[in-house]
Parts: structure tokens; sequence; C-alpha cells
């Protein structure tokens, strides 16, 4: 679904991925479920770009439901993968510490586990090799992509901004859509780590100038950085 020029959605409320389409070639923000690689290859096919112009795929951390099909992309498509450091191990294992779920609802949580199962969650294969970034890093990609760290939800997560969309990629540093309870607006991001340190992180987002923050998870939010990190808060 396309948002704003060069800026497209891939998945739903439930779990979303992002395409940048510019000149100079494609890079992807998450990997969403494994059967958001048809939702891929459609968008592919709308906006008339080969796989062959992805140039990165680039994580905002490495759970689950981010990495979908980013092992396929990388084998089938030698599509390069970036993930933070402190995210890198838990993107090529599965490998995280349980946190306490939170509420829930009856209704929203069995809906978010039946979407998974549609989009192949049961066969998520993790990433054989990745790039590490860190904080600070612009990466050789078109859009010059920067690697903003918001860790919290998990030691390694990260915001991506890229200018050349007017968008900041979020990851799961907040949630404008709780897939739990069915909760609808900007709010912290459940299954976090490291709550606190979550919150915390909201002050360097605040920082940054884009017209579009977009979670992987609820609604694009079309405003400011410093909006949406004052409405979690509130929140």
């Amino acid at each position: 679904m396309k948002l704003a020029p060069h800026l497209h959605r891939l998945g739903n409320d439930i779990v979303a991925s992002y395409l940048i389409d510019l000149p100079e070639g494609i890079i992807l923000v998450d990997a969403g479920l494994p059967g958001h690689w048809n939702d891929l290859r459609r968008e592919l096919q709308l906006i008339g770009r080969p796989l062959s112009d992805i140039r990165g795929l680039v994580l905002t951390h490495g759970d689950s439901d981010h990495i979908g099909f980013a092992e396929r992309l990388r084998r089938e498509a030698g599509v390069p993968v970036f993930v933070h450091a402190a995210d890198a191990h838990r993107a090529r294992t599965g490998e995280k510490p349980k946190t306490p779920m939170g509420p829930a609802r009856i209704g929203p949580m069995p809906g978010f586990m039946a979407y998974g199962l549609r989009k192949n969650a049961m066969r998520t294969r993790h990433v054989r090799s990745v790039i590490e970034v860190a904080d600070g890093d612009v990466l050789d990609l078109p859009g010059a992509p920067v690697v903003i760290g918001m860790p919290g939800h998990s030691p390694g997560s990260i915001a991506v901004h890229v200018p050349a969309a007017d968008a900041v990629f979020v990851g799961d540093a907040l949630t404008t859509r709780h897939v739990l309870t069915g909760r609808e607006g900007a709010q912290p991001a459940p299954f976090t780590d490291e709550p606190s340190e979550a919150l915390a992180s909201l002050d360097r987002l605040a920082q940054l100038q884009a017209s579009w923050v977009l979670p992987g998870h609820g609604v694009p939010w079309h405003g400011s950085p410093a909006d949406i990190a004052a409405a979690v808060r509130a929140a």
C-alpha cells in the first residue's frame, strides 16, 4: 500500500513492514512474517520494479515477527540484511529473554495469533548472515538511512530515519495498536524487555524531523516524532 511518494507499507495494522522506492534502488525496513513475501512481490509488481532493485533490508530488531522473509530474501536475491549488533544473535537464533505478556483481551490476542498462522509465522527462518550496525551509522544504501539506537524493547532496537522518504521507522519502540488488547493509539509496545529504558529512548525519537512515524504494529502516524513520543508517554 502506497502511503506517500517513495513510501509503501507491506502487511497491515497487525504486522507491518515497509518499502522505500527510490530511483537509485529500493530498501526495506523489517520483513514482517514469512507470508508477507507475497505482499512484497505484489507491491514490486505494482510499482514496476524487479526484486533485483532491492539493495538492502534493515531490521529494527531481531524478533520473529520482523524477520519473516529476511532469510529468503538474503538467500534467493542476495540482499544484505542489517541489524544492530546487540540484536544480531536474536536475529540469527531467535533466543530472547522471557518478558511478561501484560494485559490481553479475548479477541485481539487470538486474532494476532491467527493472523500469524495465516502468514506462516511458524515457518520463520532465522537469518543466517547479518551485517551488524551501530547507533549513528549512515548506511550505504539508497536514501542514506540513519541508525538511531532505541534500546528497551530489545537491546538492539533501533529507529531507521530516512529523510528521502520523510519518515522514521520505529519497529516496536512504540505501537499504535496493542496486538494483545486491541487498544488503538500511541502507546508502549508489549513484550518489551526493559520498559523504562524504552520510554527513555523516546527522547532520541523526539529529536528527529519527519512527517511519518511508522511502527511495526498499528496505523502509520502522520505527524511529528516529537508529538508521538509525547503521546506514548501520556499513555
